[in-house]
């Protein structure tokens, strides 16, 4: 479904985040920095010299391609070509996200020299990127040799190297089916001011919610005392909390 190759992509990511930095940290002693950014370059504001210690992604992507698609290579049937697919995806949106950093050096701080290296952005970013690829994602078939995909759909264009892409639709997620793996909505707190994912609109599946008011315990009327410490008061507060409802037909009996 569009969610596992979610899943396969921004997992792919994070394993290339994670050995990249590693790397640029000294934590490992099979890399370091990138060792090609030595020398001179230019960009739209001028000559600059390659120094600092830029993000050795190339080692990311390479480990992350040997790490995580080592099982998916030993298959050859559609689910490893998805995930294959899938996997490449999320390397190729740390890679778009890096970004050029630089030093100024000269009097008064002026930018007559510069230093510059390559840093990737905030996971937060390819997190995102990934997100909206995953509500764009393509449904496909296996072509007739086997070697790779159609869209389902011919309206719909092909998919890309860095699109996601999916066989089956995704299951009633409103429901609780364990089967599929889904735990269903039902008693899921929901926020009623919001109008995102987490809203009880959403996340109840029209279903309504019920409203509780609950006591707790919360941190309160905290002040900083020199030197070093933060302390608070124990203040109860009263709050409303939201859950969705649960399904009246019998089918939600008879799948839990």
């Amino acid at each position: 479904s569009r969610e596992s190759a979610f899943v396969h992509a921004i997992s792919s990511a994070g394993v290339v985040f994670a050995i990249t930095r590693a790397c640029s940290q000294g934590e490992l002693k099979s890399c370091s920095c990138d060792p090609k950014k030595k020398g001179s370059a230019k960009d739209s504001k001028g000559h600059f010299d390659w120094g600092g210690c830029s993000d050795n992604i190339d080692y990311g992507i390479k480990f992350a391609r040997a790490f995580v698609d080592a099982k998916e290579r030993k298959g050859k049937d559609a689910r490893a070509l998805m995930n294959l697919h899938n996997n490449r995806a999320g390397r190729k949106a740390v890679k778009r996200f890096l970004k050029q950093e630089c030093k100024c050096h000269g009097v008064s701080g002026s930018c007559t020299l510069r230093t510059c290296w390559l840093a990737m952005a905030d996971f937060r970013k390819t997190g995102d990127y990934l997100w909206k690829k995953y509500n764009g994602a393509i449904q496909v078939v296996m072509n007739q040799d086997g070697t790779g995909f159609t869209v389902a759909n011919k309206r719909f264009k092909k998919p890309t190297k860095n699109d996601l892409v999916y066989f089956e639709s995704s299951p009633d997620y409103c429901i609780r089916d364990r089967d599929v793996g889904s735990l269903g909505t039902a008693g899921r707190v929901c926020n009623q001011t919001s109008r995102g994912m987490d809203s009880c609109e959403v996340m109840c599946c029209g279903r309504g919610y019920d409203t509780s008011r609950v006591s707790r315990m919360t941190k309160c009327e905290c002040k900083f005392h020199w030197c070093c410490a933060v302390r608070c008061q124990d203040c109860l507060e009263v709050v409303d909390i939201h859950t969705c409802k649960a399904p009246k037909s019998a089918g939600w009996i008879s799948q839990t």
